[in-house]
């Protein structure tokens, strides 16, 4: 190939490629046009350099430095229309933004209805004096039973009432050793009282678990919250008055309390607490005076010291509030329904 052939078939080459990069009017078409004319394999200009190899030796040199001045100005000619496209898609998307207009409230979680009422539970009880304790849910029969004044022939330690979890019989003369999932957040009120010489004034909120059969009022796990105050001269009085003034908290409005007479192994005397609330009364737990064998148990004397305890059910409490009437709504992650909390 001669070199004035060359050189006319590079200027045209410029001259087209230069026009067809300005006219691009979109990205897409801007790329199409940098494939017909720099692609690596095909494109217009690498098929023009193969033709250096048929120009003479002596014209060689000039006409590599056409073909780079070229190649250079078609590259620059891409990088001008690329900035203008880019530019022109920027101050597109700007034009269709408005930063007066409200913008989109993301969608957050919350508080599942039961931690909500547990939260609030804490925060009313703390205004009544009571410090907030914890446990393990994994317990050792003195603390689910034996300091609870629950003899090991009393029918809430059976194997078919509770979540044991490991049974060692070791060798004769050693005692047996039992593990269960704690059946009642009382197991804390011994832990406190173990360590913590009187007065004491407490509540415990937490998991218990008991092998029930899920019903509307029943479920194998549940949250209780138990209280306890000893001191010296406390009365049941003492207790309905606590009772009152926590149920009246949480459901905002006077309500009465009633006791009717009950047993429990860890209380004497002791309670059902009853609730009248709007249009009838409804059982909310048990309570009554700590039994003297609980306060020797943990070291207390009990002829210098007094106490009450009680505990409440906290699904019960909850859907008392809310007019829920099946507490496995709480357990079925039903966003529909937590939605509403």
């Amino acid at each position: 190939m001669a070199l004035d052939e060359f050189l006319v078939e590079l200027d045209g080459l410029t001259d087209s490629a230069t026009e067809s990069l300005n006219a691009a009017l979109d990205v897409d078409s801007l790329e199409a046009v940098r494939i017909d004319l720099l692609g690596a394999k095909s494109g217009r200009l690498k098929a023009l350099q193969k033709g250096l190899a048929a120009i003479d030796s002596a014209e060689k040199p000039v006409a590599g430095k056409r073909f780079n001045e070229a190649k250079q100005k078609i590259e620059a000619a891409y990088a001008a229309a690329k900035e203008r496209l880019t530019f022109a898609v920027a101050q597109q998307s700007a034009a269709g933004f408005d930063p007066t207009e409200p913008g989109c409230k993301p969608i957050l979680g919350h508080l599942h209805p039961i931690t909500q009422t547990i939260e609030e539970l804490k925060d009313i009880f703390a205004r009544l004096g009571f410090s907030v304790a914890d446990g393990p849910e994994i317990e050792d029969e003195r603390h689910n039973f034996e300091a609870l004044n629950i003899a090991r022939s009393h029918p809430a330690r059976d194997p078919l009432d509770n979540f044991y979890l490991q049974t060692a019989t070791k060798s004769a003369g050693a005692e047996r050793s039992e593990w269960l999932l704690r059946s009642q957040t009382s197991t804390v009120q011994i832990r406190v009282m173990d360590e913590t010489p009187p007065p004491v004034r407490i509540v415990s909120l937490g998991r218990v678990y008991r092998p029930d059969t899920a019903d509307a009022t029943h479920y194998p796990m549940f949250h209780q919250i138990e209280g306890l105050l000893v001191d010296t001269d406390v009365t049941m009085a003492d207790l309905k008055s606590v009772l009152r003034m926590f149920c009246s908290s949480y459901l905002g409005e006077d309500v009465h309390v009633r006791f009717r007479p009950s047993f429990f192994p860890f209380t004497e005397p002791s309670v059902e607490v009853d609730m009248r609330w709007q249009d009838g009364w409804i059982e909310m737990g048990g309570a009554g005076m700590v039994d003297p064998n609980v306060f020797e148990a943990v070291g207390y004397d009990p002829e210098k010291v007094t106490g009450f305890a009680f505990g409440l059910g906290v699904e019960r409490l909850c859907a008392r509030r809310y007019g829920i009437t099946d507490i496995r709504e709480f357990f079925k992650n039903d966003v529909r329904f937590l939605h509403q909390f």
